[in-house]
């Protein structure tokens, strides 16, 4: 039964948690951590770990993207971003987190960026950068939003992009306009691809229900929350605690198999995952795997160079990201590192596969469908 209550009179908000506000229950059961599998299989392809990156340029250029997936995660690159733009983009790069360490005005960098991205999508030129990645073997994946989906998806197919992710903050199957432009009709556009498309951000039951109904493969749960970084909440008044959306975008995965018959639509977390733990807990909910930001950020190869933003930063009009500096050391540790350790680190903020695998094998579980059915205990 949902949690609802009273927060004046005539007025009901139901009751939600936090990833933090949830702990994973251990079972009388457990095992070595040598013989739980993490790996993560969406359509054809299949990845050693569940994770994908933020589509962001401070995490995500064509050589950190091939990095990603030959350590067996799924890197995506920002078909929008500045590597779709500019050249010379690692010096773009540096005069905006240059900006961001020496102006004490926070809004400097995100001007910077927007004025990087008002230059024109050159499609020759992203084309090239895709095709670099695809010529290293590994899985492509990029992301578009909603508004130019249409627009730039032949050419991304064209250079060879195997997985499509349609992300914007919020997106709904159903987009109501009265604008000249006919918006994205997520059905009929996925019905005419020939590639997996995952889609999102949604926080609640019915919208993913609707979103699974349009064929996608996988739909993205959550706003990319990410505390110092990601200002949905403070734009626009909306957030829902990953760990109830998660929760009720699982229930939502459930009912559609039921109606379709056996057609299973993954979940992917995106908000609020930071360490091991974070990560754990996300699946734990039903998650089948999860967006990660500023775990990547810490990494040597990301673009950022310690420097952290979301997609949203750049937008022209209504920016819904800040700069976040997740790590000053110069000597910051490889991706590898990040994700498969070994460390010194006792938070979680490396080996962050290490650690699911871990918690999995202290709850007893051996795979990852196996540990969404791990006990859940709520603080207080």
């Amino acid at each position: 039964m949902r949690d609802l209550v009273d927060i004046g009179m005539g007025r009901i908000a139901r009751r939600t948690y936090e990833l933090e506000d949830v702990d994973i229950v251990p079972s009388r059961r457990t095992r070595s951590s040598k013989e739980v599998s993490t790996a993560w299989q969406l359509d054809a392809y299949r990845f050693e770990a569940p994770i994908l990156s933020h589509p962001t340029d401070a995490l995500v250029s064509p050589d950190t993207a091939i990095t990603l997936g030959k350590l067996g995660v799924l890197g995506v690159l920002n078909a929008e971003g500045l590597w779709g733009r500019h050249r010379d983009v690692e010096a773009k790069i540096a005069e905006v987190t240059a900006l961001a360490a020496q102006d004490p005005d926070p809004t400097a960098p995100i001007r910077k960026l927007q004025q990087l991205h008002a230059a024109p999508i050159d499609t020759e030129l992203l084309g090239e950068t895709i095709a670099r990645v695809r010529a290293a073997g590994v899985t492509v994946a990029a992301r578009v939003s909603p508004q130019h989906a249409q627009e730039l998806t032949p050419t991304l197919l064209k250079a060879g992009v195997e997985l499509l992710v349609v992300h914007g903050t919020i997106i709904s199957a159903e987009h109501v306009s009265h604008a000249d432009d006919e918006p994205l009709n997520l059905k009929t556009f996925i019905a005419e691809l020939d590639v997996p498309v995952v889609a999102g951000g949604v926080c609640d039951h019915r919208t993913a229900l609707h979103l699974m109904r349009t064929g996608a493969a996988g739909v993205i749960v959550g706003y990319g929350a990410t505390e110092g970084a990601t200002t949905t909440n403070e734009v626009l008044g909306m957030g829902v605690p990953m760990a109830t959306a998660i929760a009720d975008a699982a229930a939502a995965r459930r009912d559609y198999l039921d109606e379709t018959g056996g057609r299973y639509v993954h979940v992917i977390a995106d908000g609020d995952i930071h360490t091991s733990g974070d990560l754990a807990k996300a699946i734990a909910c039903g998650a089948d795997a999860a967006v990660l930001g500023t775990p990547l950020a810490l990494a040597a190869e990301a673009p950022g160079h310690g420097w952290y933003w979301p997609s949203a930063a750049a937008h022209p009009s209504m920016p819904r990201g800040a700069f976040l500096q997740v790590e000053t050391d110069e000597e910051r540790p490889s991706l590898d590192t990040v994700l498969n350790g070994p460390t010194d680190d006792p938070y979680g903020n490396l080996n962050v596969v290490g650690g699911l695998r871990r918690s999995m094998a202290k709850a007893g579980y051996s795979d990852l469908k196996e540990f969404q059915k791990v006990g859940l205990a709520v603080h207080g």
